[in-house]
């Protein structure tokens, strides 16, 4: 007897540039009034200012030419480290609007992309050879130089809004069962 399975996502993926998805963050934070200074890290992702530095970068009487970063928008730092070769795209999972230096390209989603999945596509070398490949470490060692037009050409695989769910779910559940193991390990070595 031959056994048939069925393929819950047998559609193809299309392959989208990055501006047909989303759109480069222009609004400033003219008025100041948002005074909480975020900044992206390779490691620990869009977070406080103070607490990845412990002390403000930013001045506020600097801050009204910083970007305004929504939940949810997205973020590329082009300071290049070990973990980020062409630098991180990260996503604002603080739930809080920020303002975010004129160094970072800031971008959020205006397709029915589903967010998480794009983030956790972020956090892997897919996209890496493109960057390579269009952009240059430029005349400092630790930034990456791409231009707006050439970044937001960027492909990007993009299946099925369920899929693309799915995804997501899977990885951010495998992300919170690490984080889980590695709290205890750090609770039982004490």
């Amino acid at each position: 007897m031959i056994r048939q399975t069925s393929r819950k996502y047998a559609s193809a993926w299309e392959q989208r540039k990055l501006g047909e998805i989303a759109d480069k963050v222009t609004a400033k934070n003219l008025d100041g009034n948002i005074t909480e200074v975020l900044t992206n890290s390779a490691e620990y992702g869009v977070i406080n200012q103070t607490e990845f530095f412990d002390h403000a970068v930013a001045k506020e009487s600097n801050i009204a030419g910083y970007y305004v970063i929504a939940p949810g928008d997205f973020v590329y730092n082009p300071r290049i480290s070990a973990t980020a070769p062409v630098g991180p795209i990260r996503r604002n999972t603080l739930g809080i609007h920020g303002v975010m230096s004129p160094l970072y390209t800031v971008f959020r989603l205006t397709d029915a992309v589903d967010g998480t999945y794009l983030s956790h596509f972020f956090k892997t070398n897919g996209w890496h050879g493109f960057m390579k490949l269009e952009g240059n470490s430029g005349a400092r060692s630790d930034r990456f130089s791409i231009g707006d037009a050439t970044f937001f050409e960027m492909p990007i695989p993009v299946p099925s809004s369920s899929e693309q769910h799915a995804i997501g779910s899977f990885f951010s559940r495998l992300d919170n069962l690490i984080t889980l193991h590695q709290r205890k390990r750090l609770w039982f070595a004490k």
